[in-house]
């Protein structure tokens, strides 16, 4: 094993490939190894005015761009851990944040309304201090990530894991490579693209970064800078697959060893059209939480004996299929998904505003309702507080949106329960639709759509057009404000 300090990391990279080695690529420029090296010297010293310390919390809200990777290597050389949110944030929802967490420094730019935490507006600050190397000190966390949770109280996901890796060949996170290139579709104040981004350059990557998702310019860089490896969103590979043929046959992907995807529940329709487009050996599915206490990774060629699943449970994490009782769940019956982390409970995380929803042993849920096959496949159906059991019968809201995401009319679609007097609710799709699409697209088109997909008490009762986004940057929707905005 060959560890070493996250703060250390563009040094050792400066000194191994070379100071002007890039490993760097945003729309706002690009950094060598050295200048990362510098620069993060510089905004160390800075940091220390505000008196960061060792195991403080820095909180960060930048958009994607080279100076959020600045600053977050910044804050490993001292020791501290950075805190990530939307730069997008509304003032109210951030103090929320910051008053749970109580960090040391807000690191941002044009900042307004915030109370109760210095800040540190780094978009108008021209450092002028020394870039002399720093000895790096260890922090106890190397990251915290900030959720709204299924309650939508702020709460704080402290990872357990110091500001240190084992970098050596032989070891690699979902297969990442190292001394290559990798593309990070994401906005980096979401969990994967933050932890895949770092994890890239802690390998020797050269990262490159897209400040917002555009489906043609992903396959672009992808040829442009040969990109080996790529962790995506499902919304984000449906658009590309939405592109023309013509153009996204356009772009020479064979450098691609990998094509990741997480997040969100993947339509097992789309699924099998990037299986054929790029080979069973080059897509692969990633389920897993920010808090890290289980993880699955699985190839194309084990979905295709396995459809519709998420992997097996991998670097001996484990999964329990549970139901309301607490009793274990058959193969083939939908329960409560119940990880384990390796090396015991409470080892990957703990949270900061929130209570983790566990069992008397310690096994950890996320909120998701799944089963297990005969073989130990993990199958997710729906979040638990998302399930709609309308006249008895239960109805997962992503097998609904996987159907109506198959009609090239819709971009987005968010299945929901709305409260009935006589079924107990209604199955309720709100469509965001494709701005390409020009014939028609109302409620008798896409009932009639679905007649040969779905069975009837699964199919929307009624139906929203809407001309806003329904996700985020991350392709996330929140079902839960989307429902609550409806029944007020």
């Amino acid at each position: 094993m060959q560890t070493l300090n996250l703060g250390l990391v563009p040094a050792h990279y400066s000194r191994l490939l070379g100071g002007d080695t890039n490993c760097l690529s945003y729309p706002d420029g690009d950094r060598t190894w050295a200048q990362l090296e510098s620069r993060a010297n510089q905004i160390a010293r800075l940091l220390t005015k505000y008196r960061v310390t060792q195991n403080s919390f820095v909180t960060v809200a930048l958009p994607n761009s080279i100076l959020f990777h600045e600053v977050c290597f910044a804050i490993w050389k001292l020791g501290a851990t950075p805190h990530v949110v939307s730069y997008r944030l509304p003032s109210g929802e951030l103090n929320a944040i910051l008053q749970t967490l109580q960090p040391a420094l807000l690191v941002g730019s044009s900042l307004e309304g915030v109370v109760s935490c210095q800040v540190l507006d780094i978009g108008s600050v021209q450092s002028d201090y020394s870039d002399a190397p720093l000895q790096p000190k260890l922090a106890k966390h190397w990251k915290a990530m900030s959720s709204g949770g299924s309650t939508g109280r702020p709460k704080i996901i402290v990872d357990a894991q110091p500001s240190e890796l084992d970098v050596s060949d032989t070891y690699s996170v979902f297969d990442i490579p190292s001394k290559s290139c990798v593309l990070n579709p994401g906005p980096l104040y979401h969990n994967a693209p933050f932890a895949f981004a770092h994890h890239a350059l802690f390998r020797g990557n050269r990262v490159v970064g897209m400040e917002r998702f555009d489906a043609e310019t992903a396959l672009a860089l992808i040829e442009q800078h040969a990109v080996t490896w790529v962790m995506m969103v499902p919304t984000m590979m449906h658009r590309i697959w939405r592109l023309p043929d013509d153009v996204r046959n356009n772009y020479d992907l064979s450098s691609l060893k990998i094509v990741g995807h997480v997040a969100s529940p993947m339509p097992i329709w789309l699924k099998e059209k990037w299986v054929e487009w790029l080979g069973p050996g080059r897509v692969y599915e990633l389920y897993g939480g920010t808090e890290g206490t289980g993880a699955t990774w699985m190839s194309g060629h084990e979905w295709l004996e396995h459809k519709g699943s998420v992997g097996k449970l991998i670097n001996g994490s484990r999964a329990r299929i549970l139901d309301e009782n607490g009793e274990e769940c058959a193969p083939g019956v939908v329960g409560e998904v119940y990880l384990m982390p390796q090396d015991g409970p409470g080892t990957s995380y703990h949270y900061v505003g929130a209570e983790p929803r566990v069992t008397a042993n310690g096994w950890d849920s996320l909120g998701d309702m799944g089963w297990m096959d005969e073989d130990g496949y993990l199958y997710l159906a729906d979040r638990r507080t998302d399930l709609i059991i309308s006249g008895g019968a239960n109805i997962y809201p992503a097998e609904v949106e996987a159907s109506l995401a198959e009609h090239s009319g819709v971009d987005t679609a968010v299945v929901i329960g709305l409260p009935d007097e006589d079924l107990g609710q209604v199955v309720h799709a709100i469509i965001q639709k494709d701005p390409e699409w020009k014939e028609d697209l109302d409620e008798s088109v896409l009932a009639a759509f679905l007649e040969s997909r779905l069975v009837r008490y699964k199919t929307p009762r009624t139906y929203e057009f809407v001309d806003f986004s329904l996700r985020d940057d991350a392709g996330k929707v929140r079902r839960s404000q989307l429902r609550a905005e409806r029944t007020k």
